[in-house]
């Protein structure tokens, strides 16, 4: 992964999406295992709150999207797919993206139909979505460890399994690990 130096360099310390340059830091592309990009938080915020996004903010994709970083083109197709305009479709069939790394922008689940989308649902049937926050509803031993994750226990920034919709990830204890959706209890 570069450094926040390394970022700064590549983007000349504007946002890679928009090309702001105040309130900007490192944003890890979720669902990737070391691309990141140099982002504002206007960018960042509403890149992680759907319900956030202002569809006039992201006629920067019209540029963005042209980016020879791999971060920078992924994040540009997961927000054109997000974002609910006429144009972004527009911009969708011009933008070029090699087959590696469209399948790492898909990851997330953007730009797959609603029909075939994986959907996590906690123990009540609540939506779970990346970077929520859930707590244990039962004490939970850990295969492959002795640790055993208590009830009531909050874990902070979920990752979703985007091959089975029963399983997500994180952290314990300080220990990454999977845990299955029917024990556990959106805050």
């Amino acid at each position: 992964m570069l450094s926040e130096k390394e970022l700064q360099q590549r983007s000349n310390s504007k946002c890679e999406l928009c090309g702001n340059e105040e309130n900007l830091a490192v944003y890890n592309v979720p669902e990737t295992n070391d691309l990141a990009i140099y982002a504002c938080s206007t960018c960042v915020e509403q890149m992680d709150d759907s319900d956030k996004i202002d569809s006039n903010h992201w006629r920067c994709l019209n540029d963005s999207m042209w980016s020879e970083h791999n971060a920078v083109k992924i994040m540009a197709w997961r927000m054109l797919n997000r974002i609910e305009a006429d144009w972004t479709q527009d911009l969708l069939g011009m933008m070029y993206i090699e087959d590696d790394v469209l399948e790492l922008a898909k990851a997330a689940g953007d730009g797959v139909s609603d029909e075939n989308k994986i959907v996590h649902r906690d123990v009540n049937g609540v939506v779970l979505e990346h970077g929520d926050s859930v707590v244990l509803i039962k004490d939970l031993k850990v295969k492959g460890s002795s640790m055993v994750a208590k009830q009531g226990t909050a874990v902070r920034n979920i990752r979703l399994d985007h091959e089975n919709a029963e399983y997500i990830e994180g952290k314990v204890d300080g220990q990454q690990i999977v845990i299955i959706t029917q024990y556990v209890k959106k805050i």
